[in-house]
């Protein structure tokens, strides 16, 4: 192949691209496309398509835990700077386990890609779905205000619960999840592991709880009081005066001293 351009001094030919190729030709189902591009080209499409494998769930398609951390930093910037809402729920296949240990990890697989599908046909294309790992999934929902975070988490929750996940022609399963939700702190600049954690105690109440379940996290109250504004721009001094400065000296003949 020719120079990438002709103040370039590596080439193609002498990169190890053998590998990053069969992966993103593999991800597009073709290689023609790769092929059938200039050198330059070529290989920002090769970059690009390492960049988006990285991203993506292999087996769901979904975006990955990484990706979703991605959002979650970018929605806890938003929400600090506008103080919208934002909700996180974190999901969890019930008795996964049991799935793999009776039917095989195959119908575990099929378990997962169902849950997937039906998770990304209950959000808004504004929302972010992931597999964030094993049978747990996260989903992301901006603009998402208080009163509606246990109404979409039941929605989730009926709705994967009313799927059937069809195995095999003499196999079908039903599958239940657990849901755990915790809304970012509005006006406040928190970060994603904190995040995270309560919504995934919220999961584990949803589990304690008898699973099946959802446990949203009731919303910090973060306005400020009567009292706390008083405090806040108040002036510095008690009403009764004490600290006032004394009043200035009567210089008249007439003062008793």
């Amino acid at each position: 192949m020719t120079d990438l351009a002709s103040s370039a001094s590596v080439r193609l030919r002498d990169l190890s691209l053998a590998t990053a190729h069969a992966l993103v030709a593999q991800s597009l189902g073709s290689e023609a496309a790769l092929y059938e591009q200039s050198p330059a080209l070529y290989l920002q499409n090769l970059i690009n398509g390492l960049c988006e494998l990285s991203l993506k769930d292999p087996l769901t398609g979904l975006p990955n835990r990484r990706h979703v951390h991605g959002v979650l930093e970018r929605e806890l910037d938003r929400v600090a700077r506008s103080g919208e809402a934002a909700l996180l729920l974190m999901l969890d296949i019930d008795h996964f386990k049991q799935v793999n240990d009776c039917h095989g990890h195959l119908a575990g697989d099929i378990v997962l890609q169902s849950v997937a599908r039906t998770l990304e046909s209950c959000v808004r294309p504004m929302d972010t779905v992931s597999r964030y790992g094993g049978e747990e999934f996260a989903i992301v929902l901006p603009a998402c205000q208080f009163g509606f975070g246990r109404v979409v988490a039941e929605r989730v929750r009926r709705a994967i619960e009313s799927t059937p996940v069809y195995v095999s022609p003499s196999l079908t399963l039903n599958v239940t999840v657990s849901i755990g939700g915790a809304f970012a702190l509005q006006w406040i600049r928190s970060t994603t592991a904190l995040w995270t954690d309560r919504a995934d105690a919220e999961l584990y109440k949803a589990k304690l709880s008898g699973r099946n379940r959802v446990s949203i996290e009731d919303q910090p109250d973060s306005s400020v009081s009567a009292e706390e504004k008083s405090l806040l721009f108040g002036p510095l001094y008690t009403p009764t005066g004490w600290g006032d400065l004394p009043p200035p000296l009567d210089p008249s003949p007439s003062s008793a001293y």
